[in-house]
C-alpha cells in the first residue's frame, strides 16, 4: 500500500514510537542524505516472522541457508567477532552486552519512506498506517544522568599506543584500528529518547536503531561498509577525521588541511588497498576500481575522508558470500588484516561485539546495504549496562595525544545526549 504524507519527520517519529512497542525492530535512516546508492530515505522493519540467531562458527553458512528460505526483505546485524569464523582468531575480552554475533529477521511489517511517499508492506497495511498516525506527536526526550567510565586511563592509552608502534617499527603490522570502550553500570535510560536526541545532534546517513529483545543499538554512523546494486558491489571506507570549525572560513581551512594531510592520506590509501583486495575475492576479474579517492565529506560533528571502491560481482558469488569475503571491514581492522586483528585482541580490553560490525538489510532483488557500526551506543536493559567505543588508525607517524583527542571527538555526540557526563579516565 502506498500513501502520501505531508510531514515525513513527524511520521518517522510516530512510526518509531509504534515500532518501539515490539520486541524486535530495525530502523534505518539516511537522514535525507544525497547518497546516490540509497534506495530509500527510511526503512522500518517491525516484528518477527522468522529469525536466525547465531554465534561465530557456522553463522555465515546458516545465514546463507536462511536467506535461500527467505528471499524477500530481511534486516539484521553482523558482529565484529565473526572474524573468528572468517579467520583462525579468538575473542577473550570482557563482554557485558551479550549480543549474538549474527542476528537477522524477516519482518511482519515493513514501512519504507521516500520523501512524501510511504509504502507499507503488511497483511493489514491500512491498520498499520492508522496505528502509526494515532501515536502522540511529542515524545519525552529528557536526557538522563549516567556515570561514564573508561577501560583505559589516558596514561594507559598512551602506553598502549607506544606498544602498538613498536610492533609497527618491527614490521608486524603497518596500520591498525585501536579501540577503547567507555561504559556505564547501573544505567537507566530511555533508548527511544536517547536515539531521537542522538539523531538530532548527529544526523548521519547510516543511522540505525535496532531493538533485539532487551538489547538496543543506537547508531549514528557516517560509514557504509558495503552495498550491492544489481551486479555491482560498492564499499566506502572512512579514514581521516577532523573537527568542525567555528565559522565557515575556519571550517573550509580545516577541510583543506584534512584533504592534504599526509598521515590521513596514508591511512586512507592503506584501507583502500585492503578493500580492493577484499572485493577481489568476489569480483569479476579486472573490475575492481577506486571510483573516488580522498573525498572530503562534512557531518554535523566532524569532517571525514571517504573513498569509494567498486567492482562487478562474480555470478558465482552470492550476496552473503560477498559480505563474508570482506568481513570485518578494513577500516576497522588494519594491515595486514589478520595480524592487526590478532594484535588488537591483545591490546584492547573489551570485546567489540556489535561495535565494528554492520547493520543493514537484504531486499527482494537480492541487493543489500550495510553500514559500519561506529558512533554507536549499545545498551543491555536487563543488566543496565551501557557501552560505546571509539577507535582511530595507528600508523608509524601516529601522535598518541592526538589519537586520544580523536577518540573523544568521535564520542562527542554520544556524550552530549547522555547529559554531558564527565568521563572518569584517570
Amino acid at each position: 500500500m502506498l500513501k502520501q504524507i505531508t510531514d515525513p519527520e513527524t511520521f518517522k517519529r510516530k512510526a518509531l514510537q509504534w515500532a518501539s512497542s515490539f520486541d524486535v525492530f530495525c530502523y534505518l535512516d539516511s537522514n535525507n542524505s544525497n547518497d546516490q546508492y540509497s534506495k530509500f530515505d527510511t526503512l522500518i522493519a517491525v516484528g518477527v516472522k522468522s529469525e536466525i540467531v547465531n554465534t561465530a562458527g557456522t553463522a555465515f553458512h546458516q545465514l546463507e541457508e536462511f536467506r535461500k528460505a527467505n528471499p524477500g526483505w530481511m534486516t539484521g546485524f553482523f558482529g565484529y567477532d565473526l572474524k573468528n569464523e572468517t579467520e583462525k582468531l579468538t575473542s577473550a575480552n570482557i563482554d557485558h552486552l551479550d549480543f549474538p554475533d549474527l542476528y537477522f529477521f524477516v519482518p511482519e511489517y515493513l514501512v519504507i519512506i521516500n520523501a512524501n511517499n510511504v509504502e507499507i508492506i503488511a497483511d493489514n497495511p491500512q491498520e498499520v498506517f492508522e496505528l502509526i498516525n494515532s501515536q502522540p506527536e511529542q515524545i519525552d526526550t529528557q536526557l538522563p544522568t549516567v556515570n561514564v567510565k573508561s577501560r583505559f586511563s589516558k596514561a594507559e592509552y598512551l602506553n598502549a599506543i607506544a606498544g602498538i608502534k613498536e610492533h609497527i617499527n618491527r614490521g608486524d603490522i603497518y596500520v591498525t584500528n585501536f579501540c577503547q570502550e567507555f561504559f556505564a553500570e547501573d544505567a537507566v535510560i530511555d533508548p527511544l529518547a536517547i536515539f531521537l536526541n542522538l539523531d538530532e545532534v548527529s544526523p548521519n546517513p547510516f543511522s540505525a536503531f535496532f531493538k533485539w529483545r532487551e538489547n538496543y543499538i543506537l547508531c549514528a554512523s557516517p560509514e557504509r561498509f558495503m552495498a550491492k546494486r544489481g551486479d555491482r558491489l560498492i564499499s566506502q571506507p572512512i579514514k581521516g577525521t577532523a573537527k568542525r570549525g567555528k565559522n565557515e572560513a575556519e571550517d573550509e581551512a580545516i577541510k583543506q588541511e584534512l584533504r592534504n594531510h599526509a598521515k590521513e592520506q596514508q591511512e586512507n590509501v592503506m584501507v583502500v588497498d585492503m578493500v580492493r583486495n577484499d572485493l577481489t575475492r568476489s569480483a569479476k576479474q579486472g573490475t575492481v576500481k577506486t571510483e573516488e579517492l580522498f573525498g572530503i565529506y562534512s557531518f554535523t560533528q566532524v569532517h571525514q575522508m571517504i573513498s569509494t571502491v567498486v567492482c562487478e560481482i562474480d555470478e558465482n558469488t552470492s550476496a552473503v558470500q560477498a559480505i563474508k569475503n570482506a568481513f570485518p571491514m578494513g577500516s576497522m581492522t588494519g594491515a595486514p588484516k589478520i595480524s592487526a586483528m590478532l594484535l588488537m585482541e591483545q591490546y584492547e580490553r573489551s570485546k567489540r561485539g556489535v561495535y565494528s560490525g554492520a547493520i543493514g538489510y537484504f531486499n527482494p532483488d537480492d541487493d543489500f546495504d550495510f553500514n559500519v557500526v561506529i558512533r554507536t551506543l549499545l545498551y543491555n536493559q536487563t543488566d543496565k549496562y551501557l557501552s560505546f567505543q571509539a577507535g582511530s588508525a595507528i600508523t608509524y607517524y601516529a601522535d598518541a595525544e592526538k589519537e586520544y583527542e580523536e577518540c573523544l571527538l568521535k564520542v562527542q555526540a554520544i556524550l552530549e545526549v547522555l547529559g554531558h557526563p564527565t568521563i572518569k579516565i584517570d
